[in-house]
């Protein structure tokens, strides 16, 4: 076949071409998700909203998990049901008791559990997937649409965390996807504004900080109402009516996405039976809005657990260094070192020519406005636990570099082209160890533990396959295990004992450790621990440091944890 008749023949079968390139690409994700999800064991929250999720089926309450809104546990919920769930009658722990109680001890399946409550996420992180192509190619085409599609199905991060049962991704996407529907509003407002206020209601009933996006998205949408309207001709001579109009749609959009929270609770309790937990914190400051906002209570009384969890001393790790409390600029510098190099580059070329090409500038404010606003909010307020927190970051971003293709010159295509190839490759080549994922620049997913820790390596993740490694090599020896997370060592098979238990010189054959509790053992200016869940403090002390310091290392574990022999 010459030249001309494949050109031909492409341009004839297009569609279908375009349509297997998109089905490729979210297939290979969908593949790395369900292997990543099946091998891993529970990382640290996600036995919680499991829990939740299985008493939300069970019993109909609101009275675990209260910080977080019910969608993303619903959605869990929709996995869980399919394994016939079973809590114990009149159980009434801690949310961590009941994660562990439901995952280990109530008489389920706890790998088949796991797996039911993270296939939901992995479907609807597959579908942000579709939104992400449908954004990018509104705005630069098919080309522009399969470049941010390939971003975004070979993002470590979103892979990471869209294989797990947690509301990260899903909050990212549902903001994702009320941004292009209120983009799409500038062409057929009355259609697309109330869908955008349905997945805004998604996102804020997933996580109720994803409202901090609502004074980007009202004048966004006002925006929409403003062009559509000017596009036909209408109400040309009357701007003050533009505006009015755009405000009136723009609140009918928030009062679609407050009946969405208020739907979220009355599904799990149609009766909404709460009381608000005593010994809560008064609020002070501007944190007394609260009590104005027009949601149920339950979602009122979580924001105040949310903020005594912000106002905690948390201990936390960047670059090496262990600090209390929170660094401005930790977000940024995790995702220079989780995210790949060619993303990196091609993301700050799609923000350059969103702003310095003329017919793309009216997108800017819809892409690169929601993100640095998110961005900022992640820089002031949010805990440094981890690059889970910016999940919008790839999905934004990835729809910005879509516009590169939009640039004259092939050159500059085929440019686009080495550097997704390259960030594809550098994804590819951490499979299926995506949560401890560093760039090429930080020497990759073995020493992410030397500039990050928490969700970005070391999540509890690995106890399973450490249990595998056991067996396999170390059968019958004397086993000591360090291990931080949410994982329960007899269910594996691992017969260990705690090395901190016992006197040093106790301490003889293979010890486990968890990469968190090896730095937190040499590295914390506080005397000892390191961190534990969710950034509290550990269970390492100088006592682990010196076993360590007298031990061996023989071989290192999923990238996040480090098998020692001692004598």
């Amino acid at each position: 076949m010459d030249t001309s008749k494949w050109i031909a023949w492409v341009r004839r079968h297009q569609r279908w071409l375009l349509a297997g390139a998109v089905i490729a690409l979210l297939t290979q994700m969908a593949i790395a998700m369900v292997t990543t999800a099946v091998e891993q064991s529970p990382t640290i929250d996600e036995p919680v909203y499991v829990g939740t999720a299985v008493v939300y089926l069970e019993e109909h309450s609101l009275r675990y998990n209260p910080e977080h809104p019910p969608l993303g546990k619903l959605i869990i919920a929709t996995g869980v049901a399919f394994t016939d769930p079973k809590v114990a009658p009149g159980f009434n722990g801690h949310e961590w008791e009941l994660g562990k109680h439901v995952v280990y001890e109530a008489g389920n399946d706890p790998e088949r559990l796991m797996l039911f409550a993270r296939l939901p996420v992995i479907l609807l992180t597959l579908l942000f997937g579709l939104v992400v192509f449908a954004f990018a190619s509104d705005l630069a085409g098919r080309a522009g649409g399969l470049l941010a599609l390939t971003l975004f199905t070979f993002s470590p991060d979103v892979i990471a965390h869209g294989s797990l049962a947690t509301l990260d991704v899903p909050v990212a996407g549902f903001l994702l996807t009320s941004v292009w529907l209120v983009w799409r509003a500038r062409r057929r407002p009355g259609l697309y504004l109330p869908l955008a206020g349905l997945a805004l209601g998604a996102a804020t009933a997933t996580k109720v900080l994803s409202l901090v996006a609502v004074p980007v998205l009202i004048p966004l949408a006002v925006l929409s109402v403003w062009h559509a309207r000017r596009a036909r001709g209408l109400d040309l001579k009357a701007p003050a009516m533009l505006i009015g109009r755009g405000l009136l749609a723009a609140a009918g959009m928030a009062l679609i996405a407050i009946a969405v929270v208020w739907a979220s609770y009355l599904v799990v309790d149609p009766r909404l039976r709460w009381e608000t937990p005593s010994g809560m914190q008064p609020l002070h400051g501007l944190r007394t809005l609260v009590d104005w906002l027009p949601f149920p209570q339950p979602l009122k009384d979580g924001m105040r657990f949310q903020f005594e969890l912000e106002d905690h001393v948390w201990h936390n790790f960047l670059f090496g260094r262990h600090y209390t409390g929170s660094l401005w600029y930790y977000g940024p510098a995790a995702l220079l070192v989780k995210t790949p190099l060619g993303a990196l580059a091609i993301w700050l070329a799609g923000a350059a020519v969103l702003l310095s090409v003329r017919r793309l500038r009216p997108a800017a404010p819809y892409v690169l406005l929601p993100t640095a606003l998110l961005m900022a909010t992640a820089m002031v307020i949010v805990r440094d636990n981890g690059v889970r927190y910016l999940a919008f970051a790839p999905m934004f971003l990835a729809v910005a570099a879509a516009t590169v293709v939009a640039v004259r010159g092939r050159w500059v295509k085929a440019a686009a082209v080495v550097v997704v190839a390259f960030a594809a490759v550098s994804s590819l080549m951490t499979f299926p160890y995506y949560l401890p994922y560093s760039n090429e620049a930080f020497g990759g997913p073995e020493n992410t533990h030397r500039y990050l820790l928490d969700s970005n390596v070391d999540w509890g993740q690995d106890l399973g396959r450490l249990a595998d490694r056991l067996k396999k090599d170390y059968a019958g020896e004397r086993t000591w295990l360090v291990y931080q997370g949410s994982g329960l060592p007899s269910h594996y098979g691992i017969d260990a004992a705690d090395p901190l238990a016992v006197p040093a010189d106790q301490v003889h054959g293979v010890l486990a450790v968890s990469d968190s509790a090896v730095l937190g053992a040499f590295s914390d200016p506080m005397g000892g621990g390191g961190t534990g869940g969710g950034g509290q403090p550990g269970g390492a002390t100088g006592d682990l440091a010196a076993l360590i310091a007298g031990s061996t290392p023989v071989e290192r574990v999923g990238h996040s944890m480090t098998i020692y022999r001692r004598p």
